[in-house]
């Protein structure tokens, strides 16, 4: 997806990277389109190893706030995960952020063999599909049992709280400030929203215990090879909350695959109220995003723009007459 956010980077560029890390001669540059945030380059070396490189923005780059130091969060969950031993992800082989061979700091990972769910799921037959997303399932739950001492998002610890319903606040008010800040035109005013968004929050009391949460975890950040799991990316925006923040509990998908893989059944009643809270928090990122990032795609703007609408509408059927 192109995006203002994005940097371009040249073959010298990216050449003295590869000599620098690898000692190797840099034969073949593509560029990754499919990422909606950070640039990334799929490097081939003179020996036939791949690897990706993924860059930040650059430094004067107008960010939503939740997006400040994602690419640190990315590569230490990263690399936590790995340890773990458990989840599919890529060996990270650097991460600079010196900025001397290049104006941004960026991080060379493994190259993943497979390709992105999101482009194969609609070919695929339902019983691979299913075995697909029951896996994902698993990888999830693994993700999710990792325990934190403090809720918030993994790139701000300073901004950590010991309450997930303070967090959470804290977290959605920041979103809706982004969209004040550019003049986003929302479903409804900014004021008839945290008011409905208020009166449901007591809903968040319930979550105790901090869990890692990958957040991102959708089609595009799964790859795939002969029906199997073989790589899972894109941790940046993880954070210490509810696992049923997580994007395959959203109203994009509902795979009972997923459920059976992660060892739960249908949400309750009140998992449901929560639920309504983290759809509509990523419903608005989508469409605030856009003025931040000048998306190119015209469609897809309109787009997040209808979605917030349906969203805006799906939350409020969701916590009517059932906020605390």
């Amino acid at each position: 997806m192109k995006g203002v956010n994005k940097i371009t980077l040249d073959n010298r560029q990216l050449s003295e990277i590869i000599d620098r890390i690898f000692g190797k001669t840099l034969t073949e540059t593509k560029e990754l389109t499919d990422g909606w945030a950070n640039a990334a380059y799929e490097l081939t070396m003179s020996d036939g190893k791949k690897v990706v490189l993924k860059a930040a923005p650059l430094p004067d780059v107008k960010l939503m706030r939740y997006e400040k130091d994602l690419m640190r969060a990315e590569v230490e969950v990263m690399r936590r995960i790995a340890e773990l031993g458990t989840v599919p992800v890529p060996r990270i082989y650097e991460y600079d952020v010196s900025r001397t061979l290049v104006p941004v700091e960026y991080f060379v990972m493994e190259h993943l063999v497979g390709t992105p769910y999101a482009k194969l799921r609609n070919g695929m037959p339902p019983d691979e599909k299913e075995k697909v997303e029951k896996e994902i399932g698993q990888y999830n739950r693994l993700i999710n049992e990792l325990k934190g001492e403090r809720f918030g998002l993994y790139a701000d610890e300073a901004s950590q709280e010991d309450s997930w319903r303070t967090a959470f606040g804290r977290m959605m008010e920041n979103v809706l400030l982004d969209g004040e800040d550019e003049g986003v035109e929302l479903p409804a005013s900014y004021e008839e929203i945290r008011k409905q968004i208020a009166k449901a929050m007591p809903a968040l009391d319930e979550v105790s215990e901090p869990r890692l949460a990958h957040w991102d975890l959708w089609d595009g950040n799964v790859f795939v090879k002969d029906g199997r799991v073989t790589g899972i990316i894109d941790f940046e925006r993880a954070m210490w909350a509810d696992p049923l923040i997580e994007h395959y509990f959203s109203h994009f998908n509902g795979s009972r695959a997923f459920y059976e893989g992660y060892g739960r059944g249908a949400l309750s009643s009140e998992e449901s109220l929560r639920r309504s809270l983290y759809d509509l928090y990523l419903d608005l990122i989508l469409l605030i995003e856009c003025a931040y990032r000048q998306y190119e795609d015209r469609n897809h703007v309109e787009w997040a723009k209808r979605n917030a609408a349906e969203g805006w509408q799906r939350f409020l059927n969701g916590t009517k007459g059932r906020e605390r």
